[in-house]
């Protein structure tokens, strides 16, 4: 099964409050989709990388000049839709779509996120964590949601069939990762801080 990341790197991050482009904004002294990246690169499961930008993220598309990436302009519409357009626009067919804003995955979480797809036999796959997790760690819970009798938040990773991907609701696995690695996703500069404390800690481990 040949899998194609698609990250997700057009978003205004107005929430961030901040004058440079959430993508490039530094953490542990490398922007965060730079994390993203080497992840995906690490990946096994990841046949290539394509990175979904936006008329908001102009400095974006110059840092992805250095990495042997594919670069595709969306509308900068909202992350649903622009993931649409993206794999409409390339004609993708197995796609892992990942936001620009979680600094502490891995190419084994990946590789474990496109395994439970593979397995599933499901046309999508929503990657979850435990809301207790979120909220131990001081991230947002925000659109959390009850599954198997416990709350849940989406960790922003998909997998989708994408020659389904104007077929509407399509029938979806849910994946619960107990994880910080896929918990820490961030949109304030409380939970960037947050993150960069972690990063910290992991990597003087």
């Amino acid at each position: 099964m040949g899998v194609t990341a698609l990250v997700m790197a057009g978003g205004k991050g107005t929430r961030m409050a901040l004058p440079e482009e959430k993508p490039l904004i530094h953490i542990g002294g490398k922007p965060i989709i730079e994390y993203i990246i080497a992840a995906l690169k690490e990946a096994k499961k990841i046949d290539s990388i394509v990175v979904a930008v936006s008329a908001y993220t102009p400095k974006t598309v110059e840092f992805m000049r250095r990495f042997p990436v594919l670069v595709v302009k969306t509308p900068g519409k909202e992350y649903v839709s622009d993931m649409q357009y993206a794999v409409k626009a390339l004609n993708l067919h197995v796609v892992l779509a990942i936001g620009a804003d979680l600094p502490l995955i891995s190419g084994k979480v990946i590789d474990e996120v496109v395994e439970c797809y593979e397995r599933c036999g499901k046309p999508a796959l929503s990657v979850v964590v435990p809301f207790e997790t979120k909220k131990r760690l001081g991230f947002s819970c925000e659109y959390a949601f009850n599954y198997g009798g416990a709350r849940v938040v989406p960790a922003g990773i998909n997998v989708i069939d994408g020659r389904r991907i104007d077929d509407g609701e399509l029938d979806q696995e849910v994946c619960v990762l107990n994880r910080e690695e896929v918990a820490v996703n961030i949109n304030t500069l409380e939970e960037l801080e947050i993150a960069e404390r972690l990063l910290a800690g992991k990597l003087g481990k």
